[in-house]
């Protein structure tokens, strides 16, 4: 029987695996936000708002054009997750990385459509008894301006 994903960590294999996840391992990747992107975040998540979709009222306001919805950048930062929790499991299947969160979510800047964007997702902490660790997840723009920043919690677990 497994245990619930909560529960504390067993054995010596999940403690050496969690000790030997490195503090400052970092991944990232950069990709453009397509029209596409937006369009299709916003039909998934029903957010509609003018700011995403209205081309010609956003010009009109300081941002001089649609911007990406906060959301859909956090989004992004899933693939950094998935990148960061394969490099840690170098490929052993004997734990299972269970996502918790996010903490302290800001979204920094605006993004428009053909922005190119950067994302980091680099190791902060690692809480060998509780079974967690701590990721900073930042994005950053064209000009390496921050535009969100966060904190990602991952429980360990065995498969």
């Amino acid at each position: 029987m497994r245990p619930p994903p909560d529960a504390e960590p067993e054995g010596p294999d999940m403690q050496d695996f969690l000790a030997a996840i490195e503090i400052g391992a970092t991944v990232a990747f950069s990709r453009t936000v397509t029209e596409s992107d937006i369009s299709l975040f916003a039909g998934i998540s029903g957010d509609f708002a003018r700011n995403h979709i209205d081309e010609a009222y956003m010009r009109g306001t300081p941002f001089g054009g649609r911007i990406a919805h906060g959301l859909l950048l956090l989004g992004y930062t899933s693939r950094a997750s998935t990148l960061m929790c394969e490099a840690c499991l170098k490929g052993s299947d004997a734990f299972v990385p269970l996502a918790l969160g996010f903490d302290r979510v800001r979204f920094l800047r605006p993004v428009r459509i053909g922005e190119t964007i950067t994302i980091r997702y680099a190791i902060e902490g690692v809480d060998v008894a509780r079974g967690r660790v701590t990721s900073a997840v930042t994005i950053e723009n064209e000009a390496a301006e921050a535009v969100l920043a966060a904190t990602h919690i991952v429980k360990w677990v065995p498969a």
